[in-house]
């Protein structure tokens, strides 16, 4: 430890080796939150409508998500998915980059699980004498999860959602196992081709720290400024 020596990590290494990863693991976590909310507050719809038809697989798909390792998930949309899919919606493109590709799905669609858990405790947290005085005034089902539940919902959710986007960045090195080329997939490139593995795990650790760390501080007072609202 008393030999580290940070001064191969100058702006050429960086932007040959660890930018183009870094762009990729914020996508990744942009599109796969982006993703996941939507498909999450679809599935927490579908679990508090109280018809049957649609608890029972939104619950089947949310149980087995979050029981399953993700790592084991990313492996199983790798290996599964046939190249067919990948040529049928994107070519030599989304075949040349299908381990990027196989990850954005993986995520949105497990992270989907987590999301939905969220949304659905933000959606109890409204209290239902809003959702009476939205039918007492002729609204539908439809018109008071629109404009009187969700949007209360989002803003009680909002630091836990962000929480949870935070683990999802955290997350985004378990591509490494298929090969896309993310944060960490860089700093490992650099750590064998100039035969510092050491100072480049430090480094890829304390960029993830700062990043992470720094959003946590940032939902912190946003949860502080939401308690004040209320």
């Amino acid at each position: 430890m008393l030999h580290l020596d940070f001064g191969f990590l100058n702006a050429q290494i960086i932007s040959t080796y660890v930018v183009k990863g870094f762009v990729y693991s914020i996508q990744l976590t942009l599109v796969a939150m982006i993703g996941g909310i939507f498909i999450g507050t679809l599935l927490a719809l579908m679990r508090l409508s109280g018809k049957k038809w649609l608890v029972m697989p939104a619950a089947v798909y949310v149980n087995t998500l979050r029981s399953i390792p993700l790592v084991m998930v990313i492996l199983w949309f790798f290996l599964l998915i046939p190249a067919g899919f990948y040529s049928a919606i994107g070519g030599q493109f989304a075949l040349a980059h299908r381990a990027e590709l196989s990850a954005v799905i993986t995520f949105t669609f497990f992270e989907a699980a987590y999301y939905s858990e969220i949304m659905r405790a933000g959606i109890q947290s409204v209290p239902k004498g809003q959702v009476y005085a939205g039918y007492a005034v002729g609204m539908t089902y439809k018109q008071c999860m629109q404009l009187v539940v969700l949007p209360q919902a989002f803003r009680n959710m909002l630091p836990v959602l962000l929480t949870q986007t935070i683990i999802l960045f955290q997350d985004t090195s378990l591509v490494y196992a298929i090969g896309a080329y993310d944060l960490f997939h860089g700093m490992d490139l650099v750590a064998k081709n100039l035969s510092r593995p050491v100072e480049s795990y430090l480094a890829a650790a304390v960029v993830y720290f700062i990043i992470c760390f720094s959003l946590s501080m940032l939902v912190r007072r946003l949860q502080k400024k939401i308690q004040i609202i209320r």
